[in-house]
């Protein structure tokens, strides 16, 4: 049995509760120092020694420890530990020339430290942090496989890798100039032109980088690794800030980086593009920021059924309980209370030298309406007309409840005191209620953050704590502006559970802005396309069904989605294969069932029929 120990080092807090973990250890009681107090003057958990038992765990008051038995085997494929009680990572992807590998799973459990490894910014240590190896012994404990040639190019520093990092919002503050100064500097492979064209980045060519939004820097970035001759591509979180169309842009442009003979790894939580984009997905599970596993390489739809089902057969391992599950079908129109909760007129809205058209509309009691369309259109701007921080330059509001809780885009942490504080200070009385702790923060995965100031926590984190202070606020209307940035494929599905649940139970209603196809596809009854010229002029759809708004939607588009047949979920077809071509002419670019067994644009499929 491999026993892991973790501690969390800014949880714990040895003046406030005496070494409690020490004095309660069964082997320490006994003698023996499975517990000790280290140079810093906090606990070391000697895992050797320890019998775990748990009782540190439970009597921690800081949950700041983290005890786990893995099986014997699994001890020897250690790639990497940090050090003595911090994470480690077990088994490493395998690139593979000609294909894209997708890294698929929760945040925290390693895919980013795998491909730090496999860039060489990581030595990998093989779990011998106090003495680690050197590169002949590193690449002589990988051979037989695919990764001893990966790691003996490294340590002969033959392998070109290049690699898109996780935050592209750090980049102006580690390179100056324009855009253009900065692809024509990274143009090894001279196709600037068709790289500058497929991502639509002409206009902001002769921009600075500090001036750029999210989505710009992100397909700056993506642009500048494209650019790169090299060996190997590694993308973090890809399709950050991204609207669906440049998100499909960017993983056409990968796609293209493999048809070259280039090996590519891509860290995505967007479902939808990693199925795109992928040949092979390996699997990560394991517990956040305590241990992370790489399963072997699975076929692109075999791997992401397996993480939705949650289930391992051939490791026969179970790392979720709950399988993730979509509707087949568009949901019934009918299922609409009928009752408007809020409406509106015609609106109009010019910012500068855009401007905003918004057709008449209501949201009904019980019902989420999703908005879909690109960035810049104004859809944010919609939002913050309806939660009255912006007011129409024409129309009025024809109907409306006095509350509203609003969620922005983007969000800052200027609160200093701890999450629970600000929870508490919202919700008042609805904190200590059974449905709060239960469908919300156990849903978000909040009660390790409850202690945690506001101020230190990450994007993800930062995230749940927004989309927990704007549901838990005494509201009628709900808006949520993009809730699923920065949330891994698990809390994305926790979030749409905690929306609907709310939504439903207590008779309310929320308009979510969101870019993720597959997050609406939980969440949404009815649909707002906003459609035009991003920064000139935006038209906003009055709310229709589901089905016809995807269908309108991703017309626009020119794409087409199939339904695997069996998890459900949306997969995006190959552009002019047999079944694009066949969905395209009978106007279902959406709610079309994949015959079962069909791989990527195989098998008939039938469509389901309005209900």
């Amino acid at each position: 049995m491999v026993r892991v120990a973790v501690l969390d080092k800014e949880r714990c807090r040895p003046k406030n509760c005496s070494f409690i973990c020490r004095r309660f250890c069964p082997p320490v009681r006994n003698k023996i120092e499975a517990i000790r107090i280290g140079d810093d003057g906090k606990p070391l958990i000697i895992e050797v020694l320890c019998v775990g038992c748990g009782i540190c765990v439970r009597k921690c008051p800081f949950q700041a420890i983290s005890i786990v038995n893995l099986p014997d085997e699994i001890g020897k494929d250690c790639a990497h530990r940090f050090g003595m009680n911090t994470f480690r990572l077990y088994r490493l992807p395998i690139p593979i020339p000609f294909h894209v590998t997708g890294l698929l799973g929760k945040n925290g459990v390693g895919k980013t430290t795998a491909l730090n490894i496999l860039a060489g910014i990581i030595k990998p240590n093989l779990g011998s942090w106090d003495s680690p190896p050197e590169w002949p012994d590193i690449v002589k404990h990988f051979s037989g496989s695919v990764l001893q040639d990966h790691f003996k190019r490294i340590m002969e520093k033959k392998l070109n890798v290049v690699y898109k990092p996780q935050y592209v919002d750090r980049i102006p503050s580690a390179i100056k100039g324009k855009v253009q100064e900065l692809l024509d500097k990274v143009d090894e492979r001279g196709v600037l032109k068709d790289v500058v064209e497929s991502l639509e980045l002409k206009p902001i060519l002769d921009r600075s980088l500090e001036v750029l939004s999210g989505g710009e820097l992100q397909r700056v970035a993506v642009a500048a690794v494209c650019l790169r001759e090299a060996d190997l591509y590694l993308f973090d979180e890809p399709s950050s800030y991204l609207d669906v169309r440049q998100r499909l842009a960017v993983a056409r442009l990968i796609r293209s980086l493999a048809l070259e003979g280039k090996t590519i790894i891509v860290s995505e939580h967007d479902i939808a593009v990693l199925d795109y984009l992928s040949d092979q997905i390996c699997i990560f599970y394991g517990i956040p920021g305590t241990y992370g596993i790489v399963s072997a390489p699975h076929g692109v739809r075999e791997g992401i059924n397996l993480f939705l089902e949650g289930y391992l057969p051939d490791e026969n391992v179970r790392f979720r309980q709950e399988a993730i599950r979509f509707h087949l079908k568009p949901p019934r129109e009918a299922q609409t209370s009928g009752r408007i909760l809020y409406s509106w007129e015609e609106l109009e809205k010019s910012l500068g030298n855009f401007h905003l058209v918004v057709s008449p509309g209501d949201v009904q009691v019980g019902e989420v309406i999703g908005i879909l369309g690109p960035n810049g259109i104004g859809k944010t701007t919609f939002l913050r007309m309806l939660a009255g921080l912006e007011s129409p330059d024409k129309g009025v509001i024809l109907k409306g409840p006095t509350k509203i809780s609003y969620k922005p885009q983007y969000i800052s942490a200027e609160y200093s005191g701890t999450v629970e504080a600000l929870l508490r200070s919202i919700a008042g009385e609805k904190f200590e209620s059974s449905f709060f702790k239960t469908e919300v923060l156990e849903a978000l995965s909040l009660q390790r953050l409850l202690d945690r100031s506001v101020d230190s926590l990450s994007g993800g984190e930062l995230q749940k704590t927004a989309i927990a202070a704007c549901l838990i606020r005494d509201a009628d209307l709900y808006l949520l502006d993009e809730p699923s940035a920065y949330l891994d494929v698990e809390e994305r599905y926790g979030m749409t559970k905690v929306v609907k649940r709310i939504v439903e139970a207590f008779g309310k209603a929320a308009i979510v802005v969101e870019h993720d196809i597959v997050v609406q596809d939980f969440l949404a009854d009815r649909l707002m396309i906003f459609s035009g010229k991003p920064g000139l002029e935006g038209f906003a759809g009055a709310p229709v069904s589901l089905r016809l708004g995807m269908n309108a939607f991703l017309k626009e588009l020119s794409i087409t989605f199939r339904r695997d047949p069996s998890t459900g979920r949306p997969r995006v077809n190959k552009e002019g294969s047999k079944l694009d071509r066949a969905q395209k002419a009978s106007g279902e670019y959406y709610y079309l069932v994949e015959a079962e067994g069909g791989g990527r644009g195989k098998g008939k499929g039938k469509v389901e029929g309005e209900i």
